[in-house]
Formats: C-alpha cells, structure tokens, sequence
C-alpha cells in the first residue's frame, strides 16, 4: 500500500547546450519541475513537469501544471492510498486533461512502488530490454549546420536522425540529407505546420524514403491525416494528435498513421503509455517513445517505458550530454555505440538525483505534507 505523506516541487531553470528550434517555437532555456514524493515509510519517487513555459506544444505550460498539482492533484493523492499506481489514473479521472501534470506525480508513484517491490521500472512495466537504441533530433537550421551535427551524432552511433521541417524547410533539406547519407534511417517533424491543402508537396518526400512524417497536420486531427495518408506512401506517425488511448484507437481504426509516438507526459503517465503500447502491438503499429527536452528524470521514465517490447523505433533518447553541460541525475545518461543500457538491475528510475545540480539550477521549492 502507497499513501503518499509529502510532495515537493522543485522548480528548475536549465539552459540548453544550444538553442532548439521547431517550426513553432525556439527554446533556449527549459524550466521544469521536479516532483519528489514520499509515502508513509519514507521511500521516495520523483516525476517530471514536462510541459513547456509557454503552450507552444499543447495548451499546459509549467504555471498551468504547478496551479494544478498544488491545488487539485497533490490534495487527491493525499486522499487516497494506492496498491498499485495504475490506480492513481482512475483517482485523477475526474479532472479533464492537464496530462502533463497528472504525468509527473503518477511518475512519481510508479518510482516508489518499484522501489518498494525492489525492481526497475523497467520491470514493473512489462519492459524485458536491457539495452535500448538511441535516437537524435536536429532542430530547424541551415543546411550545413544540420549536416554538420548529422554527421557528429552518426560518428556517436545514434541509430536513427529525425529532423524537424516546416513549408519554407523542407524538400530542400531532406534531399541535401538524402544526397550525403543516402542510407540514414531518416525521419521528419512538422510539428502541425502543413495543411490538407499541401498534400502534392507532402507527396514528394515519398522519393527520400522516410521512415515517417510525424505529425504533418493540425494537432487536434485524426480525420485529414487519414485522408493524408491514403494518398501518400510515407507513414505518417502521429504526436500531439494522440492524447489518451482513445485517440489511439480512433487513429488506428481509421487508418489516420502508420506509426505512433507515446510521451507519457502527453497522455497523462505511464498507465496509459502501456495501454496505448499494447493496443498498437495488437494492431501491428509500431511505436516509439517521443522526447520533450526533458532533464535526467523524465529521461528515467523515458527510458524504462521503451524496454517495452513493441518500442520497436528507436525513440528521441539521447545521452545527457546532448542538451546539458550538466543533468540533474546521477549517472547520466549515455550513448554508448548508439545504445543506452536500461537500469534493469536497479530499483526505481535506476538513477539518483545530482543534488548539487538540483541546488544549483533550483527557483523556488514548495512542499506539502499530509
């Protein structure tokens, strides 16, 4: 039994290596939140407030998601006690979306109750991998900064690129990309920036042999991209679109994408994460876990959630040192001939928490007790 005591937030400020642009937004500094709880014996778990500053991605942002666990989440696990965390879901399932702060604490339940089982998560989510391919993403720039960082993260052995593009970037660079590694497993982000409209010129990236095009059109379509998909070869890999396994279901029975993305902070944790993995296995779609410019903790989860069997795509998992001169957990991550090796020996995440980091890029912390 879980019943949880005290929860602290740790609100961090993280700058990135390098700025990271999307076709919406460019991000140079990262605010986060870690969430640390602790149940009646003193074992401790921590998620991660994986929403953005501003509602660029979807509509939570780290104030919407902080009014949300201070003010509505917290107090329902306080009132509740769980013998498993998959309980935590049902207990939430009265408040509307805000899956990203549901996400973080239901993360942290999940990090207890392995803890307390004395096994990863890994294991405790049905995960059987003990080491996991990497991927990378390179952000919107010009072409010779793109190439240039293709080939350094090839020469680090990541197993497969995703570039993001939008309209005014797109064919110009798949085929400068396709010129020099004709062979790279290759795939492109539009982040929702195409419409219906732009389908002859979604078509001509059939000729670069894509892995996939995710998320081509509106966030919030299932409709268009199943008409978007019958006419182009490309699989079309869905994102902000899937927000809980219903939207899976939809996605999957009108045949609206070939591939599905899981972020555990997109559809509310790792409960539904697993119910989304096993229908799409069922239904012989693979998937892969996405990324969201996350620290260490996240990257935790992140990385126990694809030792599951049907993450068959190397998912956005990449080491530590690809977004921050320093990660707030110990050990980070690393990439090692293009893999990462699962903590599947460890209780919980499989990492503790860099302390001195966390002090160091700490804002404000508030705590809660029973």
């Amino acid at each position: 039994m879980i019943r949880i005591q005290k929860v602290v937030l740790h609100h961090l400020s993280l700058k990135l290596k390098t700025p990271f642009e999307s076709s919406l937004e460019t991000v140079t500094d990262r605010e986060s939140i870690i969430v640390e709880a602790e149940d009646q014996r003193g074992v401790v778990g921590y998620g991660e407030v994986v929403a953005f500053s501003s509602p660029w991605y979807t509509e939570e942002t780290i104030q919407t998601c902080y009014h949300l666990l201070k003010d509505f989440l917290i107090p329902l696990v306080f009132g509740n006690s769980f013998e498993h965390p998959s309980e935590v879901q049902k207990v939430f399932k009265r408040l509307k979306r805000n899956q990203m702060a549901k996400s973080a604490i239901e993360g942290a339940i999940w990090d207890i109750y392995a803890k307390k089982q004395e096994t990863s998560l890994a294991l405790q989510l049905g995960g059987s991998r003990k080491e996991i391919d990497a991927g990378v993403v390179v952000g919107i720039s010009n072409q010779k900064t793109m190439l240039n960082q293709i080939e350094t993260y090839l020469a680090d052995g990541y197993k497969r690129i995703k570039i993001k593009i939008k309209p005014s970037q797109d064919l110009s660079i798949v085929r400068e990309i396709r010129k020099h590694f004709p062979n790279l497993p290759l795939m492109a982000d539009a982040n929702s920036s195409y419409k219906l409209t732009d389908i002859n010129r979604l078509k001509e990236l059939d000729q670069y042999n894509l892995l996939m095009i995710e998320q081509p059109l509106a966030a919030d379509d299932i409709v268009d991209h199943r008409l978007l998909q019958s006419q182009i070869e490309t699989p079309i890999c869905l994102d902000e679109s899937i927000v809980t396994f219903e939207d899976a279901k939809k996605a999957i029975e009108l045949g609206s994408c070939k591939v599905i993305n899981i972020k555990p902070g997109r559809v509310g944790g790792l409960t539904e994460s697993i119910k989304i993995h096993d229908y799409c296995m069922d239904h012989a779609i693979p998937v892969w876990v996405g990324g969201m410019l996350e620290s260490g903790v996240s990257r935790a989860h992140n990385i126990a959630l694809a030792s599951l069997e049907n993450f068959s795509i190397p998912g956005d998992l990449s080491a530590s040192t690809r977004y921050w001169e320093e990660d707030i957990i110990l050990p980070e991550v690393e990439v090692r001939n293009g893999k990462i090796k699962v903590p599947i020996d460890m209780p919980g995440i499989g990492f503790g928490l860099n302390e001195q980091a966390i002090k160091k890029f700490t804002t404000k912390i508030d705590q809660f007790n029973k």
